[in-house]
């Protein structure tokens, strides 16, 4: 079983999520907390695998319980949010958070973040990626005299390499089964491979990899 630990300041939130994941086979919610303190003492006390983090909640925010629970060790986090504040994005990813997602996704996407985070990669809502990809190219922009790719990609077989380009794309791994016709668990393994051979923490650090080295406009056009 995935446990998990929902800290929102609403409770209705924590309500509907709560009733969401209980009626998958593999994933139990092991408590709820309504504010980042909250949800710094219970991940301690009950050591969930994946906390569902709000940003933006009274006295310690989602950020601040954020870098504590990584910190510590204590669980994977996905941040939950609604696009408010793009800094808030940024400030949780350099808190160590595993994954975005909004609000309102739909079912299958909270319990297939959930279940991606506990594998210890993470579930990134497109437009999250795409606010992602701005950010970083704006930053850090690609040489417009193209770089030589870098040397771990040598160790990417082609399909594992389709595989990555679609991820910066901003593509789920259902996105990538059906664009690809595989299955969904065959791109999960690719994904996997993809971190192993990169050396590279979780979905969102591939993105960044990917904008980081301007792999998809060094991509031939496709057939």
């Amino acid at each position: 079983m995935i446990r998990v630990l929902i800290a929102d300041d609403q409770q209705l939130v924590r309500s509907g999520f709560r009733l969401i994941l209980s009626l998958e086979d593999d994933i139990e919610v092991v408590g709820e907390a309504s504010d980042g303190a909250d949800a710094i003492a219970k991940a301690r006390e009950l050591q969930p695998d994946v906390v569902l983090m709000d940003v933006q909640m009274p006295g310690t925010d989602g950020i601040e319980a954020t870098r504590t629970v990584v910190a510590e060790g204590h669980a994977k986090v996905i941040i939950l949010t609604t696009f408010d504040r793009d800094d808030y994005l940024f400030d949780a990813l350099a808190a160590g958070a595993s994954g975005f997602l909004l609000k309102n996704a739909d079912p299958d996407s909270l319990a297939e973040a959930v279940r991606a985070a506990a594998d210890g990669h993470a579930l990134l809502a497109p437009e999250v990626t795409m606010r992602v990809i701005g950010r970083v190219t704006r930053a850090d922009p690609p040489s417009p005299k193209r770089p030589q790719p870098p040397r771990e990609l040598a160790l990417l077989t082609a399909r594992e390499r389709e595989v990555l380009l679609l991820i910066g794309e901003g593509l789920s791994n259902n996105e990538i089964a059906r664009r690809l016709f595989l299955t969904e668990a065959t791109v999960k393994t690719h994904v996997s491979a993809c971190l192993a051979k990169l050396q590279l923490r979780d979905r969102v650090q591939m993105v960044v990899f990917i904008h980081r080295h301007g792999l998809l406009t060094a991509a031939p056009p496709q057939e």
